[in-house]
């Protein structure tokens, strides 16, 4: 695989600064300063919105200082891998955003000016997250992808992206311990959700050259064992998690109307009970992508594929 270098400059680094980061920062600083104006009071789920929002501006500005100082130009195939990444993750950043803050707030708003400024604020999150998709595009283009090896680019690499990206959502809403605190079950559930989540990341940083030839079996099985081991792990949480919650028999509350926090709710936010299903079905859209990942690495065990993945 060829490593030449790729001028920046050439490829309009520039360009793609001015035409996609400022509407990128504009666009989420707006989203961020129209909810903060709001003066409501936050819970957990807006906490974490507000974070996402907040980090992605952060992010945003550090690549941005970083282009400046011509980062990119000393280090292009670095600065491409950390690219495409943030910009994959802050994109599903937006776009989470965009549809769980008006699930669960804007629908309880009057309908005034907060209402609106709310409505706003998810506009501007949508826009970012297109923006961002477009920058996803752009740098592919950019720097030549067929050029520079990239895991994120490849099929397993997306798939580590949203497995992460889905294990952070997921923890956003265990961040009400009432769910699962005293409960060993349900706290066996939360300790999946880190082992996965570490395994994941791992399996992204070790995906290099140097740290593939120390590894004592092939780079295809080492990824088809730690999918099957992280598909096992969330099954039974999944099945633990679905039983102790939504089970009479274990304690749960099989339906909405058996928590008194979701009768005659007028505050914004979610109750418990609708924090316990997004956490079923975050962790169910996760196995399925776990198992989608173990069939990528099994078929290139399959045909023997022992380097690289090949892109997607």
């Amino acid at each position: 695989m060829s490593t030449g270098r790729t001028s920046p400059e050439k490829c309009g680094l520039y360009i793609v600064f001015s035409c996609l980061r400022v509407p990128q920062l504009v666009c989420i600083i707006s989203a961020f300063f129209l909810v903060l104006d709001m003066g409501i009071r936050w819970g957990d789920i807006s906490s974490w919105i507000m974070f996402s929002w907040c980090f992605c501006i952060i992010g945003t500005l550090i690549i941005v200082i970083l282009e400046l100082y011509r980062f990119p130009t000393d280090f292009p195939f670095c600065w491409y891998n950390f690219s495409i990444t943030y910009a994959c993750y802050a994109a599903l950043i937006c776009l989470s955003a965009s549809i769980f803050y008006p699930i669960t707030y804007i629908k309880f708003l009057p309908y005034d000016a907060t209402r609106n400024r709310a409505i706003a604020a998810t506009v501007f999150s949508c826009i970012a997250c297109v923006v961002y998709v477009m920058e996803v595009a752009c740098v592919w283009e950019c720097y030549k992808l067929k050029e520079i090896p990239c895991f994120v680019h490849t099929m397993p690499g997306l798939l580590k992206v949203l497995e992460t990206f889905v294990a952070c959502v997921i923890f956003a809403f265990l961040s009400n311990t009432s769910l699962y605190i005293d409960q060993p079950a349900l706290e066996w559930c939360v300790a999946v959700y880190s082992i996965c989540f570490i395994l994941a990341v791992l399996a992204m940083l070790m995906d290099r050259e140097e740290w593939e030839n120390r590894l004592p079996i092939s780079f295809p099985v080492f990824h088809l064992g730690l999918n099957l081991l992280s598909i096992l792990l969330h099954f039974t949480a999944l099945v633990l998690w679905l039983l102790y919650q939504f089970d009479e028999k274990y304690g749960g509350q099989p339906q909405q109307s058996s928590d008194v926090n979701c009768i005659d709710r007028t505050t914004n936010g979610t109750c418990a009970w609708e924090q316990r299903l997004a956490v079923a079905v975050l962790t169910a859209a996760n196995l399925l992508t776990y198992m989608a990942d173990l069939g990528y690495w099994a078929h290139q065990v399959s045909v023997g594929t022992g380097g690289q993945p090949t892109d997607s």
